[in-house]
């Protein structure tokens, strides 16, 4: 029984110096910074923050440019096919200046995503 009243004993002392030493911490964590502190710390985290907008900001626009790049290359290539399959209704010569004109007009829809694509990237 001697020894019960020895463990809590000991227990007590150990939960009584976790508390002052929690205390002695707590009081240590108000301490208010210097106005001069404060303000280069502020500024540090602002720039930070701006940064970090900045970043995610051309990410988003390099993406969305991407997207578009490849919804345009999307779009060229399927008028190219249903363009080249309205010239296999023709005969002859009519069928392949027309199939020439939808090559053409492939070309150059490939040529304005892609100037698209670079006029958007930072």
């Amino acid at each position: 029984m001697g020894a019960q009243i020895e463990i809590l004993t000991m227990k007590q002392k150990l939960f009584l110096s976790a508390g002052l030493v929690s205390m002695a911490l707590l009081a240590g964590c108000n301490d208010a910074k210097s106005p001069d502190t404060a303000a280069r710390d502020i500024a540090k985290a602002d720039n930070a923050a701006a940064a970090k907008v900045a970043d995610a900001q051309r990410d988003a626009q390099k993406d969305m440019s991407t997207d578009a790049y490849n919804v345009a290359l999307a779009q060229a290539e399927g008028d190219h096919k249903v363009q080249i399959q309205k010239c296999e209704t023709l005969q002859g010569h009519d069928q392949q200046v027309c199939k020439d004109q939808a090559d053409a007009d492939y070309e150059a829809a490939k040529a304005n995503a892609k100037a698209a694509k670079v006029s958007t990237q930072p």
